[in-house]
């Protein structure tokens, strides 16, 4: 069995010897390489969106196609990508998305900003509010939104789950309903796929909806929130910050004025990496329920795009 990497070459060496390993205990025979020169011999192809390949087309004995990354708007598209596609699913990918938004909520809501970077030595004595009294609103309800949503809730943040399709969440509220999703969020978290419906979901109009001062923790796609609007909504100081950890080109351009503006932060796609640690694994599970006949975990649904 030939699997094939396709994905970031500074993370090569991690897979390359966790690999083996994994797949023999597995009971799985199996050569791992970065070069196929035969592409009818690839069996799975390990793979992030970002790499070089793009025609899938050679790889008709191709079982799947394991992405690395939890987003696969860039690839579920491609026409010549009819192999199953698997996006990244895994506990760490989870933890480290919770513990982003955690720290990063804690941070607006106990107002760290003022005492940490306090050049004038001021003193501020304003105690900020209990948690209990700061709606956040997750938009967003799958498996790292509802995490994250019950994180917070357990700090006993009031928090609202947002989903376009009706979700039963024990302990946390949801709703479908945007604009009362949105009317008392303090504190609100972008964690949506890309899709032609969610792209701009955060615009002028909505923006609008927000209590004044609000804040918006974004570590789910770029294309969520229309840029201009959002700069628009921080100059008039209906948003009062915006912590960002994607964008829509990346690395985010050297002119691009979030880095410029005083109300954002700007932290570089680090809020859920894939760690070779548990990706491995899961790879390796995969592999072994191809080889089994079994359903693959995290299979993308091409139709909705995720």
């Amino acid at each position: 069995m030939l699997l094939i990497y396709f994905a970031a070459p500074r993370l090569w060496p991690e897979y390359r010897d966790l690999l083996p390993g994994l797949l023999a205990e597995a009971g799985l025979n199996a050569i791992v390489a970065t070069e196929a020169p035969d592409p009818v011999a690839v069996d799975y192809i390990i793979y992030a969106p970002s790499a070089p390949l793009q025609d899938f087309t050679p790889f008709t004995r191709c079982k799947a196609v394991l992405s690395l990354w939890a987003g696969v708007e860039r690839i579920v598209g491609n026409a010549t990508l009819t192999q199953p596609l698997c996006r990244m699913v895994e506990d760490g990918l989870t933890e480290g998305m919770v513990e982003w938004v955690v720290g990063h909520a804690l941070r607006h809501h106990l107002g760290m900003d003022r005492h940490i970077v306090n050049p004038g030595h001021v003193w501020h004595p304003t105690c900020p509010p209990l948690a209990r009294e700061r709606p956040v609103t997750m938009l967003g309800m799958g498996m790292l939104g509802v995490a994250c949503a019950r994180a917070l809730a357990a700090l006993n943040f009031p928090v609202t789950g947002w989903s376009r399709t009706t979700k039963d969440v024990p302990g946390i509220a949801t709703t479908t309903d945007l604009p009362k999703a949105l009317a008392r969020a303090q504190i609100v978290v972008t964690l949506l796929p890309k899709t032609p419906e969610t792209e701009n979901l955060l615009n002028a109009e909505t923006l609008a909806l927000l209590p004044r001062g609000a804040v918006i923790l974004n570590p789910g796609r770029g294309a969520l929130i229309d840029d201009t609007a959002l700069l628009a909504a921080l100059d008039s100081d209906q948003i009062g910050h915006a912590t960002l950890d994607v964008f829509r080109t990346e690395p985010l351009p050297p002119d691009h004025p979030f880095w410029s503006h005083p109300n954002v932060t700007v932290t570089p796609h680090i809020a859920a990496d894939t760690r070779a640690s548990g990706a491995a694994r899961v790879l390796v599970e995969n592999i072994r329920r191809g080889e089994a006949g079994e359903p693959f975990l995290n299979l993308v649904d091409r139709s909705r795009g995720y």
